[in-house]
C-alpha cells in the first residue's frame, strides 16, 4: 500500500520561504500525477499544485508565481517550494495523488505569522 509522509513545515514570517517534502513508498510514483493540498479549520481541503508524469504543472491562482512543485522520481519524493509566504497560506499541507484517492498522511503544519 502506498504511504505518504509529509515534512518541512514550520513557523515562518510573512515573506519567508519553506520547502515541503513528501516521501512516498509502496507505489509506482513516477507514472502518477501528484498534488499538494492544504486545509484549514475554516475551509475544505483544496488543491494547491499538481505535477504530471511528463513534468507539466498546475497551480491554484492564489499561489501561482510564489510556489513551485517538483518531483524526484529516483527517490519517489515530491516537493513544494513556497516563497513570499502570506498569512493566508497558513494551513496543514498534504500530498496525494492527483486527483486524490489515497488515504491522507498526517500532513505538515505551515504557519505564516509575524
Amino acid at each position: 500500500q502506498v504511504q505518504l509522509v509529509e515534512s518541512g513545515g514550520g513557523l515562518v514570517q510573512p515573506g519567508g520561504s519553506l520547502r515541503l517534502s513528501c516521501a512516498t513508498s509502496g507505489g509506482p510514483f513516477s507514472i502518477n500525477a501528484m498534488g499538494w493540498y492544504r486545509q484549514t479549520p475554516e475551509k475544505e481541503r483544496e488543491l494547491v499544485a499538481a505535477i504530471f508524469s511528463g513534468g507539466r504543472t498546475n497551480y491554484a491562482d492564489s499561489v501561482r508565481g510564489r510556489f513551485t512543485i517538483s518531483r524526484d522520481n529516483a527517490y519517489a519524493t515530491l516537493y513544494l517550494q513556497m516563497n513570499s509566504l502570506k498569512p493566508e497560506d497558513t494551513a496543514v499541507y498534504y500530498c496525494n495523488l492527483y486527483p486524490y484517492r489515497l488515504p491522507w498522511g498526517q500532513g505538515t503544519q505551515v504557519t505564516v505569522s509575524s
